[in-house]
């Protein structure tokens, strides 16, 4: 059957959790460092066991205010814990230490680009919490198996407004809150390794309508792409149970990543299903007007800063700002290669041509390039000073640059006799023997076939090696020809 989308507005809003990169847990000293054996993190206050009594994480509580005033949020002076009580196998203490009436940052928003469009999403509330732990499902046939390590470990959850429209409106927004978090450095925003993750809150409605449709939450989303192709499947699905006269009713899915589907996981819980109430081992914690300030003294230049400072002082196009402002390391790499370098748009080039290329053919990191700013610097020099030409560069001296860090660009081009011929006088001789060596072609040219004159650049840099300089030598070929 035909889906009539054109009748419906889809309200979108997302819950993301991001795992905050302190070195201890939320409310006790156990390690939180990911990748470890099983259930070697682990304290009797991680384990929950009775008599034992939280300590706030101070470096969580920064890193969140952090996160507040990128987001443009207002940060709350007096914040409470709550527990929220649930059972699960990987929960020890039963209930989790949340914020639930005293968020600590609240009313914000940020600012997204959609096919050229910018939408304000606005930020409902940020709070802290802790992490449960993990279930694995997928090892033992026989038995689900329990690790602690992540029980405790920090979180904030970032709750928009439901001001997401499309699934593309939800893939740009989740990619900027992975990339703040990231300039940010609280966060190493991996959510294969679930230290993102997100949950959809998804529902359709007739154009028009004041009331939202019933909301379906989707959870278990390894991708940003996925979450993408969540929404997609889910609108369709939505809105063809509502055309078929279906009733949907409030439950959380999961998606299935194999085949783009979502399914029933159970029913939607209400608040009132967790009984919170306040956390009655960790005292209220208040929050100074020079607690913010220190930590908003503290906060790196964010994306829109630096890439409204490539185009404004650089002189980039948007285009090539928004992909150097797009990782931070790369971007702190561009901005420490112009300190050196004030050929600004090559130097924007060659981070993103050859070194974002060899980035992503052996799969590492900027901290992991071999060259330093200092010798990429140089090589753009010897192209700006007339002495190597870029394909040179690019084909022959960088690639010997990787393969032997130790050693300089000119140097390299030394050894391998590279240095461009750039005395006029000797090119024109070469010059003189290409046209001597093609008479043919020189009365071809003067006539009005204008397109040999390549013969004769090729003819100049066959007899020259390569060597000759190609701004001179074609300067040169088209005054001879054109006497």
């Amino acid at each position: 059957m035909s889906i009539p989308f054109e009748k419906y507005e889809v309200i979108i809003g997302l819950e993301v959790h991001a795992q905050l990169q302190t070195q201890s847990k939320a409310y006790c000293s156990d390690g939180a460092e990911f990748g470890l054996a099983p259930n070697v993190q682990v304290s009797p206050v991680s384990l929950g066991h009775p008599g034992t009594l939280p300590v706030l994480n101070k470096a969580a509580v920064e890193y969140a205010i952090k996160m507040g005033l990128a987001t443009n949020c207002t940060i709350n002076k007096v914040n409470q814990f709550a527990r929220k009580n649930y059972f699960y196998a990987d929960l020890p203490k039963g209930y989790q230490i949340t914020q639930h009436t005293t968020p600590i940052c609240t009313d914000g928003h940020v600012t997204i680009t959609v096919n050229g469009e910018e939408k304000r999403i606005g930020i409902t509330r940020i709070h802290l919490e802790e992490d449960a732990g993990k279930s694995i499902h997928d090892i033992d046939p026989f038995n689900s198996l329990i690790d602690l390590n992540r029980a405790g470990v920090p979180l904030i959850e970032i709750v928009s407004e439901p001001d997401l429209r499309n699934a593309d409106d939800a893939y740009e927004y989740l990619t900027l809150i992975r990339k703040l978090v990231r300039y940010l450095d609280i966060c190493d925003g991996n959510m294969e390794e679930g230290s993102l993750r997100c949950d959809c809150n998804i529902s359709v409605r007739l154009k028009g309508a004041a009331k939202f449709g019933t909301k379906i939450e989707v959870k278990n989303m390894n991708s940003i792409r996925n979450v993408k192709r969540t929404i997609e499947f889910e609108i369709q699905r939505q809105i063809q149970a509502v055309e078929s006269g279906e009733v949907l009713t409030m439950q959380t899915r999961s998606f299935n990543a194999a085949n783009g589907t979502t399914f029933d996981m159970r029913s939607k819980e209400m608040a009132n299903d967790y009984r919170y109430f306040p956390e009655p081992d960790l005292p209220p914690f208040i929050l100074t007007d020079e607690a913010i300030a220190s930590v908003k003294s503290k906060m790196p230049a964010l994306p829109d800063e630096l890439l409204a400072r490539f185009i404004n002082e650089f002189g980039l196009t948007p285009y090539d700002a928004a992909v150097l402002s797009d990782d931070k390391d790369i971007a702190h790499f561009f901005i420490a290669l112009t300190q050196l370098n004030k050929n600004y748009k090559a130097c924007a080039n060659w981070v993103m041509g050859g070194v974002k290329s060899y980035l992503n053919e052996n799969a590492i990191a900027i901290s992991a390039f071999p060259l330093s700013t200092q010798q990429l610097s140089d090589l753009i020099t010897l192209i700006d000073e007339g002495k190597i030409s870029n394909t040179v560069a690019s084909q022959k001296i960088f690639p010997a640059l990787i393969a032997t860090p130790e050693k300089n660009a000119l140097a390299i081009a030394q050894a391998l006799n590279l240095i461009q011929e750039s005395d006029a006088g000797a090119i024109e001789e070469l010059v003189k023997q290409a046209l001597a060596k093609y008479p043919e072609k020189v009365a071809e040219y003067k006539s009005g076939k204008t397109g040999v004159a390549g013969l004769f650049m090729g003819e100049v840099m066959k007899l020259s090696k390569g060597k000759a300089d190609p701004k001179i030598a074609n300067e040169l070929v088209m005054k001879y020809l054109n006497n």
